[in-house]
């Protein structure tokens, strides 16, 4: 992937002084996050002190696109310059004292694409630090410039590291790691039959050591009600000298030849961003040119999910990761995101390879939920992913028409449309009574909507879910579309959807004004003022009538809507929970209980276009993000958000279907001010 720009076009939307990196508070609640596009990934805080058991230089993708494992905690640098010495790093230890408090000698803070850049200044010297992974390959890169001097500048870098499941956490007393000293660095044998890591450097000494630094303080996971204490080994110290104008770099990699070109390595980095945006520019032209730097950012953004998973028969595929720090490929979460990640950055040959892989996995009409972190089979156990890989692959070929594509992936879709009407897993079945689509039995969660703790499910949403059957309805009319477009018989789905069509007007609740929930649940139908009925409007065939499809937006934007996505849950319902936060159970009790989700911005925006044709007004309910960007997971969007004023965000830091339904929702915002500008002009000629 050539540059084919220069690197001053890139994005430079993340940027702080002193007034965020100076504070503490501010500057250890905004992270940063890189990956390496097979699931492995680097990430911290501004601050440098590790607040999550997730963040780690080097979190090691073992079994792509999971397996992964925190090989590389964090690297503690010291200056040592005109006699004096300067702790560049922080650390917050038990009990909440920070010692030593480097954050003080950081200047700047930005990002370079998608590369945070560290600037201290030590007096009058200034030193740039770089944090990168290279693309498919478990190798993190921390180069160090020195910028600006009046002499030499001694850099002393002490790292430290672990080596355990990327969700669990270290307390040890007498492990002991096996620390060799090599060419260029050092090599660490955690234990044996375990993956060497590496740690290299081809302009810096190298000195072995080993002791255990113990109990760093973990604010977030206190927060989080889990273990915020952890361990972390000292296995050795890197010292070199450097003039005006020299870099030395740091490279942790379980590759024992990587390259140690700091300068080349960062170049094909680069090389990525430049080539990520030129991509999309070739794409969206117009769109591109008028596009502010906040959704160039969020169009590298996209590129950090996409990952490589491989086949069933060993050849190459691809996934996404539905979410960092925690989550792994999810199918719902690809399907959803995989318009916005692809599509609508220019990305249609990714876009493929991820239909064909999922359609790889397709069991008993069912795409695969989720795939265990340790390995093993796929889990089967949702309703929705399925009727999505539907509505991707329709985006997919509406944005290019690959008559190969769907004939491979016609029968596949067909089985499905097969499965749902005989019956699949978890009571998945056409009712024979009126055509609508029935899921869920006592103790799964089948719906987006899949809080469990323990053996409870927190919305179960047995029934007929409101959005399974927009989406359902959907599938049988794109179903008919692509047989009539491959000279196939369509019949039998026009039938089925016409049929869906009369019976989804059993789902308006008159009195309500909106759209009940679920249908025929346990206690009948649910009136439940939630968001899933938004999908009714903004799918492309709603099954709703103009007046129907106006009241659904009016009453989301009455009662749900927030600046950064739509609640779970009305705030009048008694079970609302305005705040997220707590232990596992308060969090997940909360989870689609009130918490506002940032990823149906996107079918909010969809749908107010629909039912008011005005692309100003609905692009300001997306305007919110451009700050969000700077404020959790920098450069990228959260999952979800407090319901609750100021909204603040909570969950994942990056989440896939977020940054793809903002992304694809602006540009449907532009397209129509196109249309509209374009009618207008004919209406004058």
């Amino acid at each position: 992937m050539g540059r084919e720009m220069p690197v001053e076009n890139l994005p430079r939307w993340v940027d702080f002084g002193g007034e965020i990196c100076g504070d503490l508070r501010a500057a250890e609640q905004r992270e940063w996050l890189v990956t390496n596009g097979i699931g492995g990934f680097a990430s911290g805080t501004v601050a440098g002190l590790l607040t999550r058991r997730y963040h780690g230089l080097l979190v090691a993708a073992l079994k792509p696109p999971l397996g992964r494992v925190l090989l590389v905690s964090k690297f503690d640098e010291t200056a040592e310059y005109e006699g004096r010495v300067y702790p560049l790093f922080t650390n917050r230890w038990a009990g909440g004292a920070v010692d030593p408090h480097g954050y003080r000698y950081l200047e700047r803070f930005r990002l370079e694409g998608t590369t945070p850049v560290w600037t201290f200044s030590c007096t009058d010297a200034r030193i740039e630090k770089r944090v990168w992974m290279q693309h498919g390959a478990n190798t993190t890169y921390a180069r160090y410039d020195l910028v600006r001097a009046r002499g030499p500048l001694k850099l002393v870098v002490k790292t430290l590291v672990n080596y355990r499941d990327f969700h669990s956490s270290t307390h040890t007393v007498d492990w002991r790691m096996r620390v060799q000293l090599i060419k260029h660095g050092l090599r660490i044998e955690a234990f044996e039959g375990a993956t060497h890591l590496y740690l290299l450097c081809s302009s810096a000494t190298a000195e072995p050591a080993h002791e255990w630094y113990r109990s760093f303080d973990l604010a977030a996971e206190r927060e989080r009600g889990l273990d915020d204490q952890e361990d972390h080994l000292h296995v050795g110290t890197f010292s070199a000298q450097l003039e005006l104008g020299q870099s030395v770099t740091l490279v942790a990699c379980t590759d024992p030849a990587p390259n140690l070109d700091g300068r080349s390595a960062y170049e094909a980095r680069l090389q990525r961003d430049c080539g990520l945006l030129s991509q999309w520019e070739r794409a969206s032209p117009r769109a591109s040119c008028k596009a502010p730097a906040w959704i160039r950012q969020l169009v590298l953004a996209a590129d950090q999910f996409i990952v490589k998973r491989t086949l069933p028969d060993g050849s190459p595929g691809h996934s996404v990761i539905a979410g960092y720090h925690w989550f792994g490929d999810w199918g719902r979460d690809t399907m959803v995101a995989l318009p916005g990640l692809t599509l609508a950055t220019g990305r249609r040959e990714v876009a493929r390879e991820l239909l064909t892989t999922y359609a790889n996995f397709v069991d008993r009409g069912m795409l695969p939920n989720r795939w265990p972190e340790s390995g093993g089979a796929a889990e089967y156990n949702s309703v929705d992913a399925t009727l999505w890989f539907f509505e991707a692959v329709r985006q997919c070929y509406v944005a290019t028409p690959d008559s190969r594509l769907l004939c491979k992936l016609f029968p596949v879709l067909a089985d499905v449309v097969d499965w749902h009407a005989a019956g699949t897993r978890y009571n998945i079945h056409v009712d024979s009574s009126d055509g609508l689509l029935y899921a869920g039995e006592p103790g799964v969660q089948l719906t987006w909507m899949d809080a469990k703790v323990g053996g409870e499910v927190i919305t179960p949403r047995i029934g007929k879910p409101v959005e399974v059957n927009a989406l359902w309805y959907n599938a049988l009319v794109t179903m008919a579309a692509f047989a009539r477009e491959l000279k196939k018989l369509a019949g039998d789905y026009e039938v089925m959807a016409r049929r869906a069509r009369r019976s989804f007007a059993r789902f308006w609740n008159e009195m309500g004004g909106y759209c009940f929930d679920v249908l025929d649940g346990p206690a009948g139908n649910d009136v439940t003022l939630r968001p899933n009925q938004i999908l009714a409007v903004s799918l492309p065939e709603s099954p709703l009538a103009p007046e129907q499809q106006r009241a659904v937006v009016d009453a989301c934007a009455r009662h749900l809507v927030t600046s950064y996505g739509l609640r779970s849950l009305a705030p009048h319902h008694p079970d609302y929970r305005g705040q997220y936060g707590g232990d596992q159970w308060q969090r997940d009790t909360a989870y689609h209980q009130g918490s506002a989700w940032g990823w149906l911005i996107g079918p909010f925006v969809l749908a107010y276009l629909r039912v008011t044709g005005d692309p100003v007004r609905a692009v300001s309910f997306l305007e919110p993000f451009a700050h969000h960007l700077k404020v959790a997971g920098l450069g990228t969007a959260s999952e979800i958000f407090d319901g609750a004023p100021p909204f603040t965000p909570r969950g994942c830091i990056a989440q896939a279907w977020t940054v793809a339904e903002v992304l694809r929702a602006w540009l449907a915002t532009v397209a129509c001010r196109k249309q509209k500008t374009r009618a207008g002009l004919e209406h004058l000629g």
